[in-house]
């Protein structure tokens, strides 16, 4: 297939493409020992298929706990919902010292740093073709795929909608990780 330049049709949107003329932060997390809740906060966007299409979804998560502290879905890739999710984020849980992201135009636009920034909140973006630089929002993407979405096969916005609130809802309080002493990410951001 390869020879012949065969290839699946799907979209290939790139979702880490800067807003233009962004202001570039460094990645702040390289050797930084995370050893509490509420030190490092991270997000990125996600593209969840339905029969009539494809929805984006993205989280707030606690690094150190893998804490889901929102998330919102949406059927347009804008900065608003980014921005939802981070208000809801820090109404209920308050502020991180460092949030980190991707380089995506959600993420670098001049709302949601702005927003950081008047909290005092460190920004951190990863390296250019970097997915390991976010791997704890990464590897909660792959199980929200395999063990909800692909599972359910969601017809409408609101059909995922409601089946991703179940699932995140059992992940955060009832889905034990073997790399957090089989305790489950609410327990461990409880704990301390």
């Amino acid at each position: 297939m390869k020879i012949m330049g065969i290839e699946a049709v799907y979209p290939k949107p790139n979702t880490s493409k800067p807003t233009s003329g962004a202001q570039k932060y460094p990645y702040l997390l390289k050797g930084l020992d995370i050893i509490k809740p509420n030190q490092v906060w991270a997000s990125d966007i996600t593209y969840i298929p339905t029969s009539r299409g494809f929805v984006y979804l993205t989280a707030i998560i606690d690094w150190y706990s893998r804490f889901i502290l929102s998330w919102e879905l949406s059927t347009s890739m804008d900065t608003s919902f980014c921005l939802n999710a981070l208000e809801k984020a820090t109404a209920n849980y308050g502020v991180p010292e460092i949030f980190n992201t991707d380089q995506g135009s959600q993420y670098t636009s001049v709302d949601f740093t702005s927003y950081l920034n008047s909290r005092n909140i460190k920004i951190s973006h990863d390296s250019r073709g970097r997915c390991f630089d976010n791997i704890m929002i990464e590897r909660i993407w792959r199980s929200v795929k395999y063990e909800n979405v692909y599972l359910r096969d969601y017809n409408t916005v609101a059909e995922a909608r409601e089946g991703l609130d179940e699932y995140l809802n059992f992940y955060n309080t009832m889905r034990p990780h073997q790399s957090l002493g089989y305790m489950t990410p609410k327990a461990v951001y409880n704990d301390k």
